[in-house]
């Protein structure tokens, strides 16, 4: 229910490709617009060398887009910015910034792409912005770029807030690690893959309770159906494995998402609320 007295904050949440949005923020995002706030989605990359059964290229970029849609839709999110960059594939080799296609993301110049994400926190006067954590979570080279794109751009727009959307290091290798009991579930991206990334518990200074918009979360997921399945194999990078998890477990299991804000020393009790500062401030 909306509180008509509260403040109404901007939250613009950057994601390096079309579904990191649902993963890592997806109840965030659903339970601001719920609350009355306006909540804006910038996605660097066109997802082109995402992983699905079908091939790369234009026509899986073009499906992701509509895919994107309607995740924000099933999120409220109010607006929805495609930089459209050249998604850089989850292994880059050097020099690759050099073809045909011009250069993938991950190889563009900090500057450049700050200043794009920069000059939508103006015109949305976005009071909190969401990136990814220095490790880009579990690695991916868009997702390291995102992060130092993030920060870059919130200092040039004077951004109050940056909140590095992450998942609790502890949490996500004991899920891999239960994970790997299922025959063919567990796909690249395993436990001990992890072990430096994502975010210790001790540096963590958010966890969001989204328990009561997990449905709006499953939706958004649901949404990104080229994502569903990873080359023909079900694996845990692959959307449709969470699906499979029945609805109570699903709630239990993707209910908290977990931020570190930049600027605001970790420890003690861990806020459950991202405009947390702004109302305090």
């Amino acid at each position: 229910m909306v509180d008509d007295r509260a403040p109404r904050y901007v939250l613009v949440s950057l994601h390096a490709h079309p579904d990191d949005e649902a993963l890592l923020t997806g109840g965030t995002l659903a339970r601001a617009a719920a609350e009355g706030h306006r909540t804006v989605l910038v996605v660097a990359t066109d997802g082109a060398a995402g992983l699905a059964d079908g091939a790369p290229g234009a026509a899986l970029a073009q499906r992701r887009a509509r895919e994107l849609a309607a995740s924000a839709a099933a999120l409220g999110v109010a607006r929805v910015v495609r930089l459209g960059h050249r998604d850089s594939g989850y292994l880059v080799p050097a020099g690759a910034g050099a073809g045909p296609s011009g250069p993938v993301f991950s190889a563009l110049p900090v500057d450049g792409l700050a200043a794009e994400v920069a000059a939508v926190l103006r015109e949305e006067r976005a009071d909190v912005l969401t990136t990814y954590d220095a490790h880009g979570g579990y690695g991916h080279p868009d997702h390291v770029h995102v992060h130092r794109i993030g920060v870059a751009a919130a200092a040039l727009a004077g951004t109050p807030v940056v909140l590095e959307a992450t998942v609790d290091r502890t949490w996500v290798r004991r899920a891999l690690r239960l994970a790997a009991r299922v025959p063919g579930l567990v796909g690249d991206v395993t436990a001990d893959r992890v072990a430096d990334g994502f975010t210790a518990r001790a540096d963590l200074t958010h966890r969001v309770d989204v328990r009561a918009h997990a449905a709006a979360k499953r939706a958004s997921l649901a949404a990104h159906a080229s994502q569903s399945e990873t080359g023909g194999r079900r694996g845990i990078r692959g959307i449709g494995a969470l699906l499979l998890l029945p609805r109570p477990v699903f709630r239990r299991a993707l209910g908290r998402e977990w931020f570190t804000e930049r600027g605001r020393a970790p420890g003690g009790v861990l806020l459950d609320d991202v405009f947390a500062s702004l109302r305090r401030g």
